[in-house]
């Protein structure tokens, strides 16, 4: 097929894009500066914003699917607008140009209690789903891996510190998934036709709370897990606040993801398995895995077009 990928400078997008290349299909990128971004062998790179009506829409010239892995959150407060009006502004592209199937990554969780940044995704989800072609949508909780910005503060909290003083929220329930699965789900799904117009939530085999997160991957990485404390009257402002000031994820994007802890993220419906059998890695494979790869540089302040999935 003939495969555009917004969002490809960032955490998925980039995995993706070489997964894509990989199972032979024509692969375009849509980033905001091309001279930024070094493109893989045969890669097409195509520059525009979604932000900008007028600056992109021949990227979408003569695709089959479209990847929307985008949003805006690292661009400060006003993320969720940017994220509204990028949606708009692709899902009336993907129209006019006469995309067949497009497939977007969003959150998991419940519909009700879903904090700013997960109802945001859900929204931008919404938004395409609007549109006249068929939009497949995967709904994943935190992925593990080199870049992940969630994974970023998990592997900084769980091997710095002793003790963490943590929300409540941090005996949530979550489901984490390796990258390489929520890839193989990605590219799997262009090989089957009827997860067109579906929903579908992935995650991996292990459920467990964000404290045995941390815990875990502590001890996987060679150190012993943090004792976590939980208090009642850390508010996400402050939790924020602490992450941003003892990893390397800004506090504009810490706050939206502390304020997540509160919502279970756990996929109730693993029906996708059924079309795209996928084998599913272990966390402590994908800890290990992430472990191993070189560190990325932190992404710099982002706008729509550039993207960086969790």
């Amino acid at each position: 097929m003939h495969v555009l990928v917004t969002g490809a400078t960032g955490f998925v997008g980039s995995h993706l894009v070489e997964a894509l290349c990989r199972t032979g299909h024509d692969v375009r990128v849509l980033v905001r500066d091309p001279a930024e971004y070094d493109p893989p062998p045969g890669v097409e790179v195509a520059a525009g914003d979604l932000l900008d009506p007028g600056s992109f829409e021949e990227a979408l010239a003569g695709v089959d699917a479209a990847y929307y892995l985008v949003h805006s959150m690292r661009a400060g407060a006003d993320y969720a607008d940017r994220d509204r009006r990028a949606a708009r502004n692709f899902r009336t592209a993907a129209e006019s140009a006469g995309v067949d199937r497009v497939v977007y990554l969003g959150g998991l969780g419940g519909e009700d209690g879903l904090s700013e940044h997960l109802a945001s995704r859900r929204e931008v989800e919404t938004l395409l789903a609007a549109g006249e072609y068929d939009l497949t949508a995967l709904r994943a909780a935190i992925i593990v891996g080199e870049g992940s910005a969630s994974f970023r503060v998990i592997r900084a909290l769980s091997t710095r510190f002793p003790v963490l003083v943590a929300p409540k929220w941090v005996r949530t329930d979550c489901q984490p998934i390796a990258i390489d699965d929520v890839v193989a789900y990605l590219v799997g799904l262009l090989d089957a036709p009827e997860t067109a117009g579906e929903t579908y939530e992935i995650g991996g085999p292990e459920v467990m709370s964000y404290a045995e997160i941390l815990r875990r991957t502590g001890d996987l990485l060679g150190r012993t897990g943090p004792r976590i404390v939980p208090v009642p009257m850390f508010t996400p402002g402050v939790a924020a606040y602490w992450v941003g000031l003892l990893t390397d994820v800004p506090t504009s994007v810490a706050r939206p993801l502390v304020d997540g802890l509160k919502t279970p993220v756990v996929a109730d419906d693993t029906g996708l398995d059924d079309v795209v059998p996928v084998d599913a890695t272990s966390f402590e494979a994908a800890v290990r895995r992430a472990a191993t790869q070189p560190r990325q540089p932190a992404p710099q302040r982002v706008v729509a077009a550039g993207g960086d999935r969790r």
